[in-house]
């Protein structure tokens, strides 16, 4: 099934002239973004004067009557099913979930149940009425820690577009290999992978990505990191920690070999870097302002037991 919303406008201004009319309308409408209506538009859903519009780089004048149907699908051919969720927050708008491992957030190739979605189909019924049963951003299967998952639809758009502004700041906890000497940050743009499609790549092709990190505390041979997502690429803590020769400990899909580090075998905490069974990373803070109170939301969990136990072993 699908949801629609309906919006209505008569430009009143010439402050629109020569301005595409995908523009115009995330201006007019500034709680959805352009990518939706231009998506809108292009599935012939708006119409200005009662006359069909197809293409974003139509300009509009003052007098003309908008309308535009957003239609978006509903979660109805998705199984609702019982899980624990760790809740770390929760208002009637969204709410903050802490994800453990081995939990897919959306359903996919190979995944089609039991998914974070799946179980907030269960938890509440108004995630039926949402698009992506109003997820706002994911991490990895593997990868622990906070997520945002809209309420309502306002919310929803709101939160996706602070999102592409970069204004929720997401900050992560990840253990590597090897001596990290410096904090820095990695620019480098990241795209698919045209030989291993599930995998992510470094490529001049790729789309912007920047990754910010610092030292938390040196081992033997692997480096606590604190890291910060400047923008948020597919798999790009770990695309661009494989990228700088220090991939994250436990990666499987994004890894060296350990005869790099030839000679420490022996050691205890080495061996155990070698079995640790998925990828050392986790979201542990979030801070944004709430989309509609307005107020700071600052969010912080601990790492997770398996993450706490290969620090103690370090």
């Amino acid at each position: 099934m699908k949801n629609t919303i309906i919006l209505n406008k008569i430009i009143t201004t010439n402050n629109f002239n020569k301005i595409r009319l995908d523009k115009v309308l995330s201006i007019l409408f500034s709680k959805y973004s352009r990518t939706v209506f231009k998506k809108s538009i292009l599935n012939n859903n708006v119409y200005i004067n009662n006359v069909l519009i197809n293409s974003p780089r139509f300009k509009v004048k003052k007098g003309d009557f908008l309308k535009i149907k957003l239609i978006f699908e509903t979660m109805d051919f998705f199984v609702p099913e019982k899980m624990y969720l760790d809740i770390i927050y929760e208002d009637k708008y969204l709410l903050v979930i802490n994800k453990p491992s081995s939990l897919v957030v959306h359903p996919g190739f190979k995944n089609n149940n039991y998914t974070l979605l799946n179980g907030l189909l269960y938890y509440n019924k108004i995630f039926f009425k949402l698009p992506r049963a109003g997820i706002i951003h994911r991490l990895d299967k593997d990868t622990t820690g906070l997520i945002i998952i809209a309420k309502k639809m306002s919310s929803y758009f709101l939160l996706i577009k602070m999102m592409k502004k970069r204004k929720i700041i997401r900050k992560y906890k990840a253990v590597v290999l090897g001596k990290i000497k410096n904090g820095g940050f990695i620019n480098a743009p990241i795209i698919r992978n045209k030989k291993k499609r599930t995998c992510m790549v470094v490529n001049q092709l790729g789309k912007n990505s920047i990754t910010h990190y610092k030292i938390l505390k040196n081992f033997n041979y692997s480096t606590l990191l604190k890291l910060r997502l400047e923008t948020g690429r597919t798999h790009q803590i770990r695309v661009h920690m494989f990228y700088i020769r220090h991939p994250i400990v436990g990666d499987l899909k994004y890894k060296i070999n350990y005869n790099y580090f030839c000679g420490l075998e022996q050691s205890k905490s080495f061996k155990f870097i070698k079995i640790f069974p998925r990828q050392a990373l986790h979201a542990y803070k979030l801070i944004f302002s709430h989309p509609i109170k307005k107020k700071k939301i600052f969010l912080k969990i601990n790492l997770p037991k398996d993450m706490e136990n290969l620090l103690s072993i370090l």
